[in-house]
């Protein structure tokens, strides 16, 4: 009891101490190195708390050749990001392990992540040379997550009868004429997603995981677990650090099944599904953090063996060509919001596609608000359109983007009652919406250009633009942002709905 009672006090101290030196006699430049909840953290919380120690020093990526083949460029990328972070985080490795202070290190944003840091440590940190900013590392119950538990809600579905087969939110994308026209359906692509986790033997998506074959299963390289211990309340179904593809909610087996998901027979849920997937679990239920987040980035830019180091045991060439994101980051929830810039701009040197969903904040305007769908100029992101009558979801986030002041969303793609697959070997009814099922068609669509012409692979930026200028104009009678919705692009539908045909059609003529 009384060691407890004189922990408890000299944490109050240092709590007091820091906050009357953060308000009266820290340097500016010291004040500012400490992020803005981590500010009301220290001054609000007797303990310690997780933190993201930014480290000054971030490579120099301006040599890579971005015409360079994706495969030279990757590793390229992998090798200057964890040469500066060796060799930067020496030191403060060496004081964290001394002090006995948990700790994870990174290479694609060089930065540290400290699971209890107290007061007095970042006091101290801030004072380093060596230390850019110090932010929060927060639990974030995702906004892009629907409020129910989906794994329990449809997991018993198995018996239900649906007689489309091919389902009418990929009809109305053109895809099926892509297939069935030009004979392109995906091949020699692989797709990432990081999520929730995925039921990798649901019939519509076991032939279309990347580690399968008929001789076996085999996980390495093609799925990686970045939840290492509880993030919310309750047992998980999946556990921890789990060795084989697992979900333990279900929007992540419903994002993957968008893109890829055809069981062979009658089911054809997907854009593209000649492609392959693989996957990376960011979120507990809906739970995720900004380390989870940036590990699963970090993962497909170099994928490693199971047990693996992901600085010395990554393997680019095993990298994805592009990745789907149904997910936030929102600062009113802890993070700081430009935190995963540097993340998402090395993946695109690198020549990996970042695809993301714009959000479920509308209908108001400049509800782009959170990363990494408000990085305008690094990410293609996507809002929600009901395939059925042609009308922007009332719930898509709206631009101008609160971080950059661009227009958005780039796009829209089919959003409203996505049937899809999920956990339990079952497909969900036409009551799925959201961003999250909008973004993953456009992954896909992007899967069927990149196997059309391959020649394109890697050109993230001509890839987006050919998104754009094929798209089908929609107007809106919304202004935002000073963008009246008359406007191409406006704040409402970005250049429009995707245009599966006249986009793959127009790389082949």
């Amino acid at each position: 009891m009384t060691q407890g009672l004189t922990k408890s006090f000299v944490i109050l101290i240092a709590t007091l101490f820091f906050s009357f030196t953060l308000q009266a006699s820290t340097p500016p430049q010291m004040a500012q190195k400490i992020g803005v909840s981590i500010k009301s953290q220290m001054l609000n919380t007797m303990g310690e708390f997780p933190v993201l120690v930014i480290l000054k020093q971030q490579a120099d990526l301006s040599f890579v050749n971005l015409n360079a083949p994706k495969e030279v460029r990757g590793q390229q990328v992998y090798d200057a990001l964890r040469k500066t972070a060796m060799e930067s985080q020496r030191e403060l490795v060496s004081l964290l392990a001394k002090r006995g202070f948990e700790y994870q290190q990174f290479y694609i944003l060089n930065m540290i992540a400290l699971e209890s840091a107290t007061p007095e440590l970042v006091s101290e940190l801030t004072g380093r040379a060596d230390v850019g900013k110090i932010i929060n590392n927060p639990a974030i119950k995702n906004k892009f997550m629907p409020s129910n538990d989906i794994f329990n809600k449809f997991a018993q579905r198995k018996s239900e009868s649906l007689t489309a087969v091919t389902e009418g939110n990929i009809v109305s994308t053109g895809a099926e004429r892509v297939w069935q026209e030009l004979g392109i359906t995906g091949k020699n692509i692989v797709i990432a997603g990081q999520d929730t986790g995925i039921q990798w033997d649901h019939p519509a998506l076991k032939t279309h995981y990347r580690g399968f074959s008929p001789n076996g299963v085999n996980h390495n390289y093609n799925w990686h677990d970045a939840i290492h211990k509880p993030l919310a309340a309750g047992t998980n179904p999946c556990g921890f650090n789990s060795k084989a593809p697992c979900d333990d909610h279900g929007h992540g087996t419903h994002t993957v099944g968008t893109i890829v998901g055809d069981d062979g027979a009658t089911r054809k849920i997907g854009m593209a599904p000649g492609a392959q997937w693989m996957g990376c679990r960011n979120m507990e239920r809906g739970v995720g953090r900004p380390t989870t987040y940036i590990e699963c980035f970090q993962y497909f830019l170099a994928p490693y063996p199971q047990g693996g180091n992901p600085f010395t045991d990554g393997a680019p060439a095993k990298a994805p060509h592009v990745i789907n994101n149904s997910w936030g980051c929102p600062p009113d929830e802890g993070c700081e919001g430009g935190e995963m810039l540097p993340v998402v701009e090395a993946l695109n040197v690198a020549g990996l596609m970042v695809v993301v969903s714009a959000g479920n904040e509308g209908s108001g305007c400049s509800t782009i608000a959170a990363p990494p769908a408000h990085f305008t100029l690094a990410t293609l992101a996507v809002g929600a359109h009901n395939h059925r009558n042609g009308r922007i979801a009332y719930f898509s986030s709206r631009g101008p983007s609160k971080f950059d002041g661009g227009i958005g969303p780039d796009i829209t793609a089919p959003g409203v009652g996505i049937v899809s697959a999920i956990p339990g070997s079952s497909y969900s009814g036409a009551t799925w919406d959201g961003t999250s099922m909008a973004g993953p068609h456009v992954v896909g669509l992007v899967a069927l250009m990149w196997s059309a012409k391959p020649a394109l692979i890697g050109n993230t930026t001509a890839t987006s633009n050919v998104i754009r200028k094929t798209a089908t104009p929609k107007t809106s009678t919304e202004t935002c942002g000073g963008v009246t919705g008359d406007k191409i692009p406006n704040n409402t539908f970005g250049f429009g709905t995707i245009n599966a045909y006249d986009a793959v059609k127009t790389l082949i003529q």
